[in-house]
This record gives structure tokens, sequence and C-alpha cells, in this order.
């Protein structure tokens, strides 16, 4: 069973579901040719997929262009059913780093043929993720900045200032379709700078107020 950490806490969540959100940049959807979505288009990852800091990606057999998208994570500490957005913060526990893997081609040819992504998102190692630090502890947690770098060079440099959907906004419509419970991971949707990774390479991750998280790819 994976869990997720509060750091300075000795409370722990076994993970449950792990909530994406897709296109939530404008610069990533325009990066990608995309449209702009009317409303949070929500995919999810299996706990098995996710990995932690020190810990290798594995890019599965079937692809050859994973994508790397660093993203704030939100831990649900309260869970709730159609959350109001004026009280959606108050479910959050915690922040942390996360880094959303993306077999593009497979993403790609799934789309295409009118199919589900979970293969190219859900893969064993699709979902590195940091500690959490509480919530209480971050401030203005809409304007962290987010960076990752591959072997030291500058890949992705955003802000949550940046979000099409804010976080309150995100819990609500999210908690209006699945029942949000403790240990729920929300990933908050990748600025852009997204590009592709490969063996050997060491990817790190970081927010602002958050932490840091690096993982390096078998």
């Amino acid at each position: 069973m994976k869990t997720a950490h509060l750091i300075g806490s000795p409370e722990s969540f076994p993970i449950g579901k792990i909530l994406c959100i897709g296109r939530n940049y404008a610069d990533h959807i325009k990066e990608l040719g995309n449209e702009t979505p009317e409303r949070p288009i929500i995919f999810m990852k299996p706990a098995s997929s996710v990995i932690g800091e020190g810990d290798q990606i594995v890019i599965p057999y079937y692809s050859h262009d994973c994508h790397h998208e660093a993203e704030l994570a939100l831990l649900i500490g309260t869970g709730g059913k159609e959350i109001p957005a004026g009280e959606a913060m108050r479910h959050v526990a915690g922040f942390g780093v996360a880094i959303d893997l993306t077999l593009r081609d497979v993403q790609a040819e799934q789309k295409k043929k009118g199919l589900p992504w979970e293969i190219a998102k859900g893969f064993d190692t699709a979902c590195p993720l940091s500690a959490f630090v509480p919530a209480a502890s971050v401030t203005g947690p809409q304007d962290l900045r987010i960076t990752l770098s591959v072997n030291g060079a500058p890949r992705q440099d955003g802000s949550t200032a940046l979000m099409i959907h804010r976080m309150p906004e995100l819990i609500s419509y999210i908690s209006s379709i699945f029942t949000l419970e403790p240990g729920d991971l929300i990933l908050t949707g990748t600025p852009a700078g997204v590009g592709p990774i490969k063996s050997g390479d060491l990817v790190v991750a970081e927010i602002s107020q958050v932490g840091r998280l690096s993982v390096t790819v078998r």
C-alpha cells in the first residue's frame, strides 16, 4: 500500500484516488496544440504508479516518448461530497511536488482511436511524488513557483497563479463527481515546458514553500 506522508506529523494517509487535471495552464495547452476546455479535464492514476524521492522511473517497453509534467499535488485530509468552493481549501491537509509522467506517443495513439489514456498515464512509476508539507505552512498556494530541470538544464518554470481552474474550483467540481476521501490526491495541472526524458536522466522538480523532488530514469 502506498502512503502519503505529512512532514512534521506522525500521521500518514493511505493513498486512494489520484485525480489529475489536464489542460489547466494556457501555455501548456498552446504548446501541445489542444483546445481550452470549458470544464476541468479529469483523468486518474492508480496508487501503484507512485514512487518517491530518489526512486527510479521505468519507461514501459511500449513507448519511445515519455514526457515530464511538474505539478502541485493536493492531499485531501477531510473528505466530502459536493464541497462548496468557499470551503474547499479546508479539506486540504498538505501540498506536495508531483511529476505526472506521460507516454506522449501512446497518449496520441489512444486519443486518435478514441480510447482511454490509462496506459499512457497510469503505468508503474508514472507518478513520482514528494512528502507533503502541512497546508497551514504554505502562504498563498495560488501563487507558487513551479520549476523542473533535466540533468541540470531548466525545462519548466511557471506559477500556480497561471491555473485556468483554481484550486477551490477544482476541489468543488471534482467532489461533485467523486466523493473525496482522506488520502485522495489531486494533481492540479502542469505549466508549459514539458518534454522528453530518457534513460540516465536526472529529473528534479521544485515548488516554492513546498519542496523538491528528485528522481532518475532507469
